[in-house]
């Protein structure tokens, strides 16, 4: 039987005597994981490069030293033996730090090290660990004794620097055996290990552009974080900017560098080599955007200039071009060896263009795009698109993959946030599978369905076909079906009017502080309209106060960098709440989302909003017009949330892409248009967003928008 060897490409420098290892084990039929170039380890003095190291039940862990050639002389092996004692005395001292790893005093395994040359070695001297020449390791890996399959875990844990991500609530009021709390205490204490996939993304680092794709919540912002860290503690001399769109993110992404820093080095990152940069920046914090321009000597442009020469849907798109004209007309002194960039989705290819000018060679930018975030393979434009071509006509960005090597273009297909139920009606209601009227989008490519985890139940994944999707089991954590009923992961409510939704929110609210036993943190509220968020905000938190329970509305009574608070519920609007997640979701005034104008993009908004979920999620709205969304959860419901529909032909496609929105029409001057534009507004059928841009751009309009909360 063909057992299963992971091998992750690190950054390691000898390539030969890498593949030559990896020839070995498979020879052997070894199972476990190899990882090349990676861990690092920090001691008091320095941090110890590690050229492999193999965790597996059948050899138990080996950490190896690849040597050019043994030494000929006594003296000679004496700086190969002081290496492999310091090897050997650090990766015990790392691997001490965890009780459980330990037995009593010592480790509960032993750890063999190996120095591996290319050909025979002559006359080793007597002395601990292993001196080898490559054909003699097979039969000393068979002579090792092997490793019990909870200790491979608690190793491989330790070694992917994810034990510093266990919940760090200890929930210490959760009492009760089943309880909404008990539950998510044990799915917290579930996610400990980065998978097969995600190892290979944090860790695997070409010299040179990569791409980590996959749903929200696969773990792309953890795996990002880990990466900086780690290219931070191996090059402590590099320049390194980490960037994303929400700024809700800041609290979240600094908190995990900083703790996986100190992983690799026994201390905080350098605040002057590694930089978490919002992509914007503002009047406070510089981010990517202010710090190009201010090295340019070109003015930093604000929301309010940006929004009103350019409209707000391509404010940053434009001042990202304007000053893209300004560096491609001056001498560039680039700024960073490596660029992270998270929610890439998010950004203008004119972004991606500036960061490229300012990024030194070979260009190590490591973008995360979230797959299906917006429903559309046009949200993901392939290299030459994001980055331009030369004058040439040929990519400066490419993504092809070398053999043994690390990999370029990797997949996240394992969706550890949402249950398997909120995913498929968050897809269902986003591209309008069972939608009166027909689907509002589709990816480009119908094939990303099962890159992303769904599996064909009947049909073909084929332009023009009919198809039957269900999310995979093997790509859904096993706790979510093992500890949550699918009608309670996901319900709809209906209500008649905004008070009564309004009223049994902050009860149901109650109900989970009190006998849920969740936390106010635990909590998130999501208004998908940010024009009206503040007032909608304002009635909710109103029916919070009324039963003693705090509660902020995000960027408003807290800031914009910081979600969640200890002992408040969290509101937000739309905006703020990607790239954040919550135990219990509260997506309220949904028929908002569902008719009038921009389908597209209200459903984006429906499905960001359902997949903020951790484990539950209620889906909330009012009025006549929530019995559209309410249709359309239960007929995926009702097939066994299958999304069952026919893809459409590429004409077909086409036309979805470039359907126009336009504003409603009316025939009444003066005050009767402003009475039915306003009334649009108010029922939901009209958002501000479905204004044109060159309309938004106009100065009475400008003022308008530009008081709105962004």
């Amino acid at each position: 039987m063909t057992k299963n060897l992971t091998i992750i490409m690190g950054t390691g420098k000898n390539q030969a005597a890498a593949a030559m290892l990896i020839a070995v084990l498979k020879e052997l039929n070894s199972s476990g994981t190899l990882y090349l170039g990676y861990p690092l380890l920090a001691t008091a003095d320095e941090p110890i490069n590690v050229d492999a190291i193999l965790v597996s039940a059948d050899h138990g862990i080996v950490a190896f030293r690849f040597s050019d050639e043994s030494p000929s002389a006594e003296s000679g092996w004496e700086d190969l033996i002081a290496d492999q004692d310091r090897l050997f005395t650090g990766l015990e001292a790392h691997l001490r730090r965890y009780e459980s790893l330990r037995q009593r005093r010592g480790l509960a395994f032993e750890i063999n090290t190996v120095t591996l040359f290319p050909n025979q070695v002559r006359e080793v001297p007597d002395t601990e660990g292993a001196y080898l020449a490559f054909g003699d390791l097979a039969q000393w890996l068979q002579g090792l004794d092997p490793l019990d399959g909870s200790l491979v875990t608690q190793l491989l844990s330790v070694l992917q620097r994810v034990t510093n991500i266990k919940p760090m609530k200890r929930r210490v009021d959760v009492s009760r055996e089943g309880s909404r709390g008990s539950k998510l205490k044990i799915i917290e204490k579930s996610i400990a290990n980065l998978d097969r996939w995600q190892q290979a993304a944090a860790i695997e680092t070409p010299d040179g552009p990569q791409r980590i794709r996959g749903l929200a919540g696969s773990g792309k912002t953890v795996v990002l974080a880990l990466k900086a860290a780690f290219l931070h503690a191996k090059n402590p001399g590099w320049d390194i900017a980490f960037t994303f769109q929400s700024r809700a993110l800041y609290q979240q992404i600094d908190d995990l560098i900083t703790r996986f820093t100190f992983e690799h080095m026994n201390d905080r990152p350098d605040a002057s080599k590694l930089q978490v940069l919002h992509s914007w920046g503002s009047a406070s914090k510089q981010g990517i955007y202010s710090r190009i321009a201010t090295s340019l000597n070109a003015p930093v442009r604000d929301f309010a200039y940006a929004s009103g020469v350019f409209g707000r849907e391509n404010a940053f798109q434009g001042i990202c071009k304007e000053l893209l004209d300004i560096a491609r007309g001056s001498n560039i002194n680039p700024l960073f060896d490596a660029v992270l960039i998270d929610e890439a989705q998010d950004f203008p290819p004119e972004f991606f263009q500036l960061i490229y000018l300012f990024t030194r060679e070979p260009k190590r930018i490591i973008w995360g795009f979230d797959e299906l975030q917006k429903l559309s393979d046009s949200m993901m434009p392939d290299t030459d698109e994001l980055f331009g071509v030369g004058d040439d006509g040929e990519s400066l960005v490419s993504l092809h993959q070398a053999e043994n090597a690390p990999q370029t273009d990797i997949v996240l297909p394992v969706c550890y946030r949402n249950t398997p139920w909120a995913l498929a009606v968050a897809h269902g209601l986003g591209i309008g599978v069972y939608r009166t009227d027909g689907l509002v989008q589709h990816p480009d490519n119908p094939r990303l369905w099962s890159e992303i985890g769904y599996e064909v139940k009947a049909g073909k994944l084929e332009l023009g076909e009919h198809v039957s999707l269900q999310r995979s089991s093997r790509n859904t954590p096993e706790y979510f079906r093992s500890l949550l009923v699918d009608r309670d992961a996901l319900s709809v409510h209906h209500f008649t009017a905004e008070e009564q939704q309004d009223r049994w929110v902050a009860e149901q609210i109650r109900l989970n502080l009190s006998d849920d036993e969740l936390e106010a943190d635990d909590i998130l509220v999501v208004l998908p309209d940010a024009y009206t968020a503040k007032s909608r905000a304002a009635a909710i938190i109103s029916n919070l106060s009324r039963i003693g329970i705090p509660a902020h509305l995000v960027g408003v009574n807290s800031s914009q960098d910081e979600v969640f608070r200890e002992g408040s519920v969290a509101l937000t609007h739309i905006h703020r709440a990607k790239g954040n997640e919550a135990p219990m979701v509260y997506v309220m005034d949904v028929q908002r989302t569902v008719l009038g104008q921009n389908q597209v993009s209200r459903r984006n908004t429906l499905f960001t909003a359902i997949t903020r979920s951790r484990a539950w999620v209620r889906v909330c709205g009012f009025g006549p017009k929530m019995a559209v969304i309410e249709d359309e959860i239960q007929k995926i419901v009702n097939a066994d949330y299958k999304l069952d529909f026919r893809i459409p032909s590429a004409e077909a496609l086409n036309i979805l892409r470039h359907k126009e929105e336009e504003l409603p029409s009316t025939d009444s001057p003066g005050e009767g248009i402003l009475e039915q534009f306003l009334a649009a507004l108010e029922s939901g059928s009209l958002s501000l967003d479905d204004i044109p841009a060159e309309i938004r751009a106009r100065n009475p309009m400008r003022r308008l928008l530009t008081d709105s909360d962004e």
